[in-house]
């Protein structure tokens, strides 16, 4: 499962990369093309706190010295002193489909659990992107339901699945 595959904080060198991972069409792939987004939105942001922040995070995907992909994560509050974080990830397409994806997600859980107090991370994708479902179930995360109409993309309103991993469940074989 993605041998070799390591997270590591963004670089100044890296902005572009990522603004090319969001913004390109043929790179974001079927399910993440959003339209085009601010070419500086990585540069105010890195700038501001090196995309490391309180309230979620990105971090770089690479395997040896290459450059993969993203991931990322964002609070999600539950009540006055409860959260989770919703994660994501994000491959180049040449990246995908060799496990790198899978190993992301379960080396930032793993991140996140043993730098936060969280109980819960969660990641959701479209219904149709069973590449993303797949990897999400071999990274430990189980699926607990279809979210109705919650992503806008493409002209319309596309259904979700959401994943959860507990602390609890770092301990299952994976």
């Amino acid at each position: 499962m993605g041998e070799g595959t390591a997270l590591r904080p963004v670089l100044e060198a890296d902005l572009s990369f990522l603004h090319h991972l969001i913004s390109d069409p043929a790179a974001t792939g079927e399910h993440q093309w959003y339209g085009f987004h601010d070419p500086h939105l990585y540069r105010r942001r890195w700038d501001e706190n090196g995309l490391l922040g309180d309230d979620g995070g990105v971090l770089i995907v690479t395997a040896e010295d290459d450059r993969l992909g993203l991931v990322s994560w964002r609070k999600i509050l539950t009540t006055r002193n409860a959260y989770y974080w919703n994660i994501g990830v994000l491959l180049a397409p040449e990246a995908r489909g060799r496990g790198h994806g899978t190993r992301a997600q379960r080396l930032l859980a793993e991140y996140l659990f043993a730098h936060t107090t969280v109980n819960r991370v969660e990641a959701t994708t479209e219904i149709g992107n069973l590449a993303e479902q797949r990897a999400a179930e071999k990274a430990g995360f189980t699926r607990e339901g279809v979210l109705r109409g919650t992503g806008f993309r493409d002209g319309r309103w596309h259904d979700g699945v959401v994943y959860g991993l507990l602390r609890a469940d770092l301990h299952r074989e994976v």
